[in-house]
């Protein structure tokens, strides 16, 4: 329900805290719905010779266009207001992303997957404006960890169904995108437009109160969008590309592959309970990171030396926990070292380099793929990549906190 305060200001009741956690899971559902359809692609479009390079493209072809949209989210949200913007987006989120189901053509599917990034952009956006206008420190901690547990949850679900559609029709997968349309008229219903326009100016870097001798940390941006586009690329090596390690092991089915996934994906859980755990015991961001990148890199390198399930099942486990850390650790440790005047537009660039490490992180694979020769080969190498990723980010971190000092 929505409650009124005594000065006639709406607020925001249980409607639509499960609304705005519910539309969260948009931009996450784009790209965890694929992972058991991107073999059956691949062998759908086998007579196009790049298939196995063009699919898992277009599988991250949303993260591009956020990568591009996401330094700009600003301007559309001061420009447009943040209800407006997200229904509009929403309902095209929709069409674009359900649009595939009535294509026969991978270029054409590819276009479609471009242009439904554009409605994430604004999705991403405006629910990280509406969640800071609607509550306080307090409530905004109550429904971010209501999302953080929702999301995994769901994304097991929908991994474990999306292998039967996959089974039924190649692009069936893609009608997942419809329950958007729900979504939308929940949002008409029971979404509104805060009052003031404060927290989302100053969160998205709008006009904001600046010391007019602070200079933009060009030097700590970069650093930071670094780290954020390799991890983003380790992050996403297995979301795109497990299922055709699967079918390496002789797992051929979609159905199979969503039901056996699914459990190992829970470990996300896990992931997102060290996170807590470690911040609770002041493990420094520096460990943090550390220890996020390990998890990785050594879930990624024993999916690349499994020879049955069982390894399989322990690397996710392994990787899927890397996972539930890294999304929040870096955010934690991005916003900790942008000064406050920058901030929203230091979290432009850091969104710009997490959605183009997604876009990247396939082609870098089909380029180690084509090196080794397997799929289990790439997830090795990209398992190293990580660990030793892991130990460089230490001692760089080390010495720059060294010279902080």
């Amino acid at each position: 329900m929505t409650g009124v305060s005594q000065q006639g200001e709406r607020r925001p009741g249980i409607r639509q805290g499960i609304t705005v956690v519910t539309a969260a899971f948009l931009p996450i559902l784009a790209i965890i719905s694929m992972f058991p359809a991107v073999p059956a692609m691949i062998q759908h479009f086998s007579a196009d010779p790049a298939a196995s390079v063009k699919v898992p493209s277009m599988v991250s072809a949303p993260g591009l266009t956020i990568a591009i949209v996401a330094l700009f989210a600003g301007m559309l949200v001061d420009r447009f207001g943040r209800r407006r913007l997200l229904l509009v987006a929403t309902f095209f989120y929709g069409i674009f992303g359900a649009l595939p189901f009535l294509l026969d053509s991978l270029n054409a599917v590819y276009a479609s997957r471009l242009a439904l990034g554009l409605a994430e952009a604004a999705i991403l956006t405006t629910l990280n404006t509406l969640i800071a206008d609607y509550w306080d420190e307090a409530g905004r901690r109550n429904w971010l960890t209501v999302q953080g547990l929702a999301g995994p949850a769901l994304s097991s679900g929908v991994i474990y169904f999306a292998g039967s559609l996959v089974q039924w029709r190649w692009n069936a997968i893609f009608l997942l995108y419809l329950v958007a349309l729900p979504i939308f008229l929940a949002m008409w219903a029971w979404l509104y437009e805060p009052q003031s326009n404060a927290a989302a100016r100053a969160m998205l870097g709008i006009d904001e109160r600046r010391d007019q001798h602070s200079e933009f940390p060009w030097g700590a941006i970069t650093g930071i969008g670094l780290l954020t586009l390799f991890s983003s690329a380790i992050y996403y090596v297995f979301i795109i590309n497990g299922g055709m390690v699967w079918q390496e092991l002789g797992v051929r089915s979609s159905a199979d592959i969503g039901r056996i996934s699914a459990l190992p994906t829970l470990f996300i859980l896990a992931g997102a309970c060290v996170f807590w755990t470690q911040g609770r015991l002041g493990v420094s961001a520096r460990g943090q990171i550390f220890t996020y990148l390990v998890l990785l890199g050594a879930g990624l390198a024993l999916i690349g030396l499994s020879h049955d399930w069982k390894g399989m099942v322990l690397g996710m486990s392994l990787q899927q926990t890397g996972a539930g850390m890294a999304v929040p650790v870096l955010i934690a440790w991005a916003q900790s070292r942008m000064p406050a005047a920058h901030r929203g537009r230091g979290m432009g660039v850091w969104a710009a380099c997490f959605f183009f490490g997604q876009f990247s992180s396939p082609l870098l694979v089909s380029l180690i793929r084509a090196g080794t020769g397997t799929m289990h080969g790439a997830f090795l190498v990209a398992g190293l990549i990580s660990l030793a990723g892991a130990l460089v980010a230490w001692l760089l971190l080390g010495r720059s906190a060294t010279t902080a000092k």
